[in-house]
């Protein structure tokens, strides 16, 4: 992950970048910074250090919640500071497969949350995460 210094301006947004090839190609960020709120993009199940993808979706989902981690700690937040997610799943069915992933990484900040079914960009993936948070939220 890296911060794009050009990007910041006066009104102190901050633009993250993953170093993903689909954030050029696209025109977006893997994150944005604004005052005390993080918006983080969809999170696939890709490796972004290597490129690869699991074809399981379990193994998608904690990768996917390695992503946003990271994504959070550019901007000086972290997974208790989600107040919002949202996961997209291409088979509706799979979703409880997650659970125990999703409870692991937001069982103490326990955000507002969505799924919704639909397809994703490339058939390899199986879950994308899209989430919200507000630095220093986090649940005491």
């Amino acid at each position: 992950m890296s911060v794009d210094p050009s990007a910041q301006s006066s009104k102190a947004r901050t633009l993250i970048s993953s170093g993903s090839a689909f954030e050029e190609q696209i025109g977006y960020s893997r994150a944005v910074v604004t005052g005390d709120f993080v918006f983080v993009s969809g999170c696939t199940g890709y490796d972004y250090k290597t490129g690869a993808i699991s074809p399981d979706i379990v193994e998608q989902a904690e990768q996917c919640l390695v992503n946003v981690a990271s994504a959070l700690a550019e901007a000086d937040a972290s997974i208790e500071d989600v107040v919002r997610v949202t996961y997209t799943v291409p088979e509706r069915d799979a979703f409880p497969r997650i659970w125990p992933v999703t409870r692991k990484w937001f069982g103490n900040a326990r955000p507002a949350a969505t799924m919704t079914s639909a397809g994703l960009m490339k058939e390899e993936m199986k879950i994308e995460i899209e989430v919200t948070a507000v630095r220093g939220s986090a649940r005491k």
